[in-house]
């Protein structure tokens, strides 16, 4: 059995005239991953391995989940190929993890990660927003032979929202 997070980046910042690679997070980015990330550890396997895009914006939304996990940075593996907006290419790069791994946590971009989810999950999520979080398990041992999955758990920031009170992550201003 193989279990699969994947982990939009958060929201990014577009005030400095910069190459979409090296876009910061926004306030609100930083705001929604920690919120997220707050309400996560009860929905991941015992062990994993993380696995980033180059991007600046999701590699620092890894940095707040790793943070909030207690996940030692030296332990992502950031892959200039999850740098993709493509869901067939996000597909072939998760096929390619190592079968010793069971469990793979990974931090991309959309339209990749709603093609994604919606290709392998077991029904249609609109949009994965920017710091969701879906988790999707697979019958098969082998990750070349994944197919049709079952979504365990869709996490969004919006949806943390509008508990009363709101749940908390750590805030910045």
């Amino acid at each position: 059995m193989k279990n699969l997070i994947l982990i939009r980046h958060a929201k990014s910042s577009w005030e400095a005239p910069l190459m979409d690679k090296d876009r910061p997070l926004s306030k609100r980015g930083i705001n929604d991953a920690h919120l997220v990330a707050s309400q996560v550890e009860g929905h991941l396997p015992k062990s994993y391995i993380v696995w980033s895009s180059t991007a600046k914006r999701a590699k620092n939304t890894a940095y707040i989940f790793a943070e909030s996990l207690s996940i030692p940075l030296d332990t992502i593996e950031f892959k200039d190929d999850l740098y993709t907006f493509d869901g067939k290419s996000l597909e072939n790069v998760i096929k390619s993890c190592n079968n010793q791994f069971d469990n793979l946590i990974l931090f991309g971009h959309n339209d990749a990660i709603t093609n994604f989810v919606n290709t392998f999950g077991s029904h249609a999520v609109d949009n994965v927003p920017t710091a969701g979080f879906v988790s999707l398990s697979f019958q098969q041992n082998d990750w070349k032979d994944i197919r049709k999955g079952k979504i365990e758990k869709v996490l969004f920031p919006s949806e943390l929202k509008k508990h009363d009170p709101p749940l908390t992550g750590k805030q910045v201003y």
